[in-house]
Parts: C-alpha cells; structure tokens; sequence
C-alpha cells in the first residue's frame, strides 16, 4: 500500500514542478506576478507535503 502512496505523491509533485515552476521561471509577466504564483505554487508544495506525512503516519499507526 505505501508504493501506491508514494507513486501517487510523485506524480503529484511532477505536476506541481511542471504546471507551477513553469509559469515563474519561463513567464513573461512582471516580478510581482512571478513572486505570486511561486508563493503560491510553494503552498501546494507544503499542502502536498503535509498530505504525504499525515498519510504515512496514518498507515504506520495500522
């Protein structure tokens, strides 16, 4: 059960690098626009984080 957590959580990432790391690097917008999709592209890294270790520590009270 936890592969499946993990390939799941690694797919997640990838997309999040792809579609949220693209747009701030490669954008042509204004240095506070690329400020704010990185804030906010670092706050569904943390959300998915949080959502990983509450996952493993679910599955490792079992």
């Amino acid at each position: 059960m936890r592969w499946i957590i993990y390939i799941l959580f690694t797919i997640l990432y990838a997309l999040t690098t792809l579609y949220g790391l693209g747009p701030v690097l490669l954008a042509d917008g204004s240095f506070r626009e690329r400020m704010l999709t990185l804030a906010i592209v670092l706050l569904v890294y943390a959300g998915i984080t949080w959502w990983l270790r509450s996952m493993l520590k679910r599955l490792g009270r079992r």
